[in-house]
Parts: C-alpha cells; sequence; structure tokens
C-alpha cells in the first residue's frame, strides 16, 4: 500500500493537482489505505467509485488503465475499425473520463465515435448498435451522489459486457502499469489520422424515431397531453434536451418543466441524491406546481444519465406521492398488454421480462393476459441478452421489460433501460387513463383489486471498511450458512441459492436447478406467495434485502412488511 503511494507521488507522469492532493494525505494512514489498499473491481457493470485519487477512485489514471484493457480485448476480437462509441453524463469530470478514454482508445488504433456533449445512457446503447460499434462506453454513475462516478463499458449487442468479456478487462487492466503501460495520444492527433469521429444531432434524430415508433396509441397523447397536464424534471442530468423534445413530437407541447432542475450540473444543487426513486427529487416541481396553480397529472423525472425513471401521481385525497419501481412496472405492462389487445398488436409469441427482485404482480397481470413472462437476474444485461436471443432465433417477441429500480424498456432499439421511452409510455399511459375517466392511482387501486395486495420495500444496509466488496462477500457466506425456517412470520418455503443455482423445497427437501446463471443471491419463497430476496449490491457496498408482500388486505400488507423487515435487519446485523 505504502510502497504504491510512493510510487505515484514520485512518479514524473504524475500532474501536479494530484501530486498536491497525494502530499494532503502523506501523514494519514487511513487516507492512504482508503484510495491505495484496494484497487476498484471492474466487473460486469464497469466501475465505480467516488472521484480522489489512488487505485481504488475513480480518476483519469485508473479510467486510462481500465480503457488500456478494453483496447487489448477490442483489439484481440479484431474490433479496431468497428470502433466504440464513447458517452458521458453531467457529472463533474465525466467529460474529462469520456475523453481520456477516447485517448487511450485511438492510441491502440481503435475507431472511436465520441458524443459531442453529454447524452442519456440508452441513447449510447443505441448508437453501438446504429454504427455497428464493436463495443461501448459510459462514463456514469447513474443517481448516485455527486461524489461518485463511474464506467460502464458495453459489447456489440448494446447491452452491458458479458461477464467473460469482463474478466478479460479486469485481467488485462491488473497487468497493465497505471503509468508506463498505457498508450495515449492527443484528440487532436487522433482525428488527424481518421480515428475520432463526432456524433451527435444524427444520432439523436434516430434515437428519436426509433423511440417514438414504440409508442401504442399516438392519438391519446396527442389529444389529451396537454389536457391532463404533464410536468418533467432532468434532476441536473442528461434528459434535460431529449425527454422534452420527445414528449413534444407526442402532442405535448405544453409540458411543465421544472427550470431549476433543467440545467446539467453534477454539483446536482437542489437534491442530496438524485435518485428519482426518492420523494425529494419531486418537492421541487410540487413546489412549482403549487405556486402557479398548475393542474398536473403526473410528475415524470429522471435519473442524471437518463435510463431511469421516477413518476409521481396524485392519491384519492389529490396529494401527490412518488410511485415505486414496481409500481410504475404494473401499470405500464397493464397498458401495454391492453392497448396492444384492443388494437390487434399482441403477437401470439409476446413474451415481457423482469429481473428476479421485481414483484410478482408483474407476473399476474401476464398470467391473467396469456402473457409469457420470465424473470432474469439482476442487472439490465441479462433482458438485453434475451432480446438479442429471441431477434436473432425468433422465439419470442420482446414487448416489456423492467427492473424494480424504475429502470424500463419496450422495444429492442436499445439493450439498456431506457428513460425517454419510458417517459415517452409513461405520458401515454397517464393520458390513456384520463380519457377514459380514472386517474393513474385509480387504475393501481384497481390492479391491486383485481390481482391482491402486493407491497414491496428494499432495505440497504450500508457495508464499511477498506475492502467492502470482501466484507459483503462475508457477510453472504454467513447468512448462507444459517437455517432460516421463518421470516416476518412467513414459513419459508424454498431457498433458491444462486450461486449454487439450486432450489431446495424446505418441506420435502427436493431440489431443481434456478435456471439462470449463477449469481452471489438467495431467495427465500414464502407461504402466500410472499418472498424476500437477499443480494450484495453490484454498484455500492451494502447488501440489499428485497421484501416482497403478497396480502389481501393493506393493514395485512403493512404489517407483513414491518416484521420481514425486523427480521432481515436482525438477520443482517448478525450476519
Amino acid at each position: 500500500m505504502m510502497k504504491e503511494f510512493e510510487r505515484w507521488l514520485n512518479n514524473e507522469k504524475l500532474d501536479e493537482a494530484t501530486r498536491a492532493r497525494l502530499n494532503e494525505i502523506k501523514d494519514d494512514e487511513t487516507a492512504i489505505a482508503e484510495r491505495f489498499a484496494v484497487p476498484m473491481s471492474f466487473g460486469t457493470a464497469g466501475l465505480r467509485s467516488t472521484m480522489d485519487v489512488g487505485i481504488s477512485k475513480m480518476n483519469v489514471y485508473t479510467v486510462a488503465q481500465t480503457t488500456q484493457g478494453l483496447a487489448e480485448l477490442i483489439i484481440s476480437a479484431g474490433g479496431q475499425d468497428r470502433g466504440v462509441a464513447v458517452c458521458f453524463d453531467s457529472r463533474i469530470d465525466s467529460d474529462t473520463f469520456a475523453h481520456v478514454a477516447a485517448e487511450v482508445l485511438t492510441a491502440n488504433g481503435i475507431k472511436v465515435y465520441l458524443f459531442e456533449s453529454l447524452r442519456p445512457t440508452p441513447e449510447l446503447s443505441f448508437a453501438i448498435l446504429y454504427y455497428n460499434c464493436i463495443a461501448g462506453i459510459n462514463v456514469t454513475a447513474s443517481h448516485n451522489p455527486k461524489e461518485y462516478n463511474g464506467y460502464k463499458v458495453y459489447w456489440d449487442d448494446g447491452a452491458q459486457l458479458p461477464p467473460e468479456h469482463a474478466s478479460t478487462v479486469s485481467q488485462s487492466a491488473a497487468n497493465t502499469d497505471i503509468f508506463d503501460g498505457v498508450k495515449r495520444i492527443s484528440l487532436e492527433e487522433a482525428s488527424a489520422n481518421g480515428l475520432l469521429v463526432m456524433i451527435g444531432e444524427e444520432c439523436d434524430e434516430a434515437f428519436l424515431k426509433a423511440v417514438l415508433d414504440c409508442r401504442l396509441d399516438p392519438s391519446v397523447t396527442e389529444k389529451y397531453g396537454n389536457e391532463v397536464g404533464i410536468a418533467y424534471t432532468a434532476l441536473h442530468g442528461t434528459g434535460y434536451k431529449l425527454v422534452p423534445e420527445a414528449l413534444k413530437r407526442c402532442g405535448i407541447d405544453k409540458l411543465i418543466t421544472v427550470d431549476s432542475q433543467m440545467t446539467p450540473d453534477g454539483n446536482f444543487p437542489t437534491v442530496a441524491s438524485p435518485n428519482p426513486e426518492n420523494r425529494e427529487c419531486f418537492e421541487e416541481a410540487v413546489k412549482k406546481l403549487n405556486e402557479e396553480g398548475r393542474d398536473c397529472g403526473a410528475i415524470i423525472a429522471t435519473d442524471p444519465d437518463a435510463d431511469r425513471i421516477g413518476l409521481a401521481i396524485k392519491d384519492d385525497k389529490g396529494e401527490f406521492f412518488a410511485l415505486n419501481g414496481n409500481q410504475i412496472g404494473a401499470l405500464l405492462i397493464d397498458h401495454i398488454i391492453k392497448i396492444r389487445k384492443e388494437t390487434g398488436k399482441l403477437p401470439a409469441d409476446a413474451c415481457a421480462i423482469k429481473s428476479v427482485v421485481s414483484s410478482n404482480l408483474f407476473d399476474a397481470i401476464c398470467e391473467k393476459n396469456g402473457v409469457r413472462h420470465i424473470s432474469v437476474l439482476t442487472g439490465f444485461k441479462y433482458i438485453g441478452e434475451k432480446i438479442k436471443q429471441w431477434a436473432a432465433d425468433g422465439s419470442n417477441t420482446f414487448i416489456f421489460g423492467y427492473e424494480e429500480s424504475q429502470g424500463y424498456l419496450s422495444a429492442g432499439y436499445a439493450r439498456d433501460k431506457d428513460a425517454v421511452g419510458a417517459s415517452v409510455l409513461a405520458a401515454e399511459m397517464v393520458c390513456r387513463h384520463y380519457a377514459e375517466g380514472r386517474t393513474v392511482y385509480q387504475a393501481l387501486q384497481s390492479l391491486y383489486d383485481e390481482y391482491g395486495i402486493y407491497r414491496e420495500q428494499v432495505l440497504n444496509v450500508k457495508i464499511t471498511g477498506i475492502d467492502p466488496m470482501a466484507l459483503m462477500g462475508e457477510t453472504m457466506a454467513e447468512i448462507r450458512g444459517k437455517t432460516i425456517d421463518t421470516i416476518g412470520g412467513f414459513k419459508v418455503c424454498a431457498q433458491r441459492d444462486y450461486s449454487t443455482g439450486i432450489i431446495k423445497d424446505i418441506c420435502n427437501g427436493s431440489e431443481r436447478p434456478t435456471g439462470l446463471p449463477k449469481s452471489d443471491m438467495l431467495y427465500y419463497e414464502l407461504e402466500g406467495g410472499s418472498a424476500v430476496i437477499i443480494r450484495p449490491s453490484g454498484t455500492e457496498p451494502k447488501i440489499k434485502a428485497y421484501i416482497l408482500i403478497r396480502a389481501e388486505s393493506e393493514s395485512a400488507a403493512s404489517e407483513a412488511t414491518a416484521k420481514c423487515i425486523e427480521d432481515c435487519e436482525k438477520l443482517l446485523k448478525k450476519g
């Protein structure tokens, strides 16, 4: 650790700002350990950490080293001429990191399609397919606080990097000297060599066309979009341009925008965390609506890289509240199926996808409507893999995919969740219910009346220490070793251990395969259709417990949720 710190401090290739920062912490052993004890782990979700000096943090040196590892993978695949699309969000230094990545790739003889300015993550996925690139890079930390940044890598199918490629990049980067093993040229030289192509408006137009082609009933938004009232906030992120433009082209030319949050700003000055799952992200919008006396049927929010949306609606008392990701997913799949049935556009082989930690209400809606549904591991890349597979073999027609963390996609123009497309779909859903004489809240209650009460809660337990990833692994191993008969008063009927790929029936001891790739996740099937899932986060140092409750009444659902939270807190604390 100290040897690596000294090597950085004394290296002649180090920039002076970084050297000054190292000198600030040279007498603080804890600060040095936090930055130099353990390198960032590169996986299928890429890199994510706070921005600072050292091998454990996001900085130009770790970005360049990782990109050199990626370059070697691309060269081994013969993909230099196909090129890499490179994109970035509104976070501090995102543009710098993206330009560094482009410098390293072009220095290795790899063509780069570099976005001229910040763009949504789904457009990066789209661009890979549009330009037939071998890979893509997006510099973003999604919804994390302002101190974070990240580096996502995509492959030629437009989905995030598969595990075998991630492993190759990780190993290649680890074998690359962070100062002497990285190739770099200036962007000016790359352009002169014909290796750098700047992209922007042409890709925007193609992307917007693909999004608008997914509309199920354009007339309903054109007729009622302005009347129902739709508000939008970009939360200082990349959705600021394309979401309003997409909604305008749907006929909503009187979109209510939250101006204080429409300017891209990596400091996110109006929110503590730019996460559309949090109600505080809607406070500025509600304040504006109240001050101006504006009537509004829904507020749409997108996170900084515009791949996830939040949706706030009015309850039966006229007060705004934020829907959770599962509620949005249920409303959207219900809308998709019903409109497709009404218009004769529901294919016989239609199939919808959700992540395994998402609500079983989705399954119930699909089953009652005769639509095939499947669950995949957490990570939208697994949904992207299915889209790719079905496009190739024609076995199913993809109509919708979602994750409980508020990521949605309704067609294969991209292979990652898309908040631009989801905003269009959500606006259409809101307008349809308005046209049929009900609020979105009433539509949600109708789903509960028809399918039962479903409640979901996510418990996050933060893991601290120099090597939180190792601690998360140890905690999961301890939980895995426990015999758990009940959770929240519910009998455990079966335990799915995705690390072994085995589902064990607790009653009769029989075993069967999960049918999914191996993953560090435990899924407890509870009596009555409820479930608890425990897994380490793939992007943050925390362990998550997903509590999925199925009950016959609101009071029973609330009581069961509280009991499960209590038991999970004890389990994770002891773990």
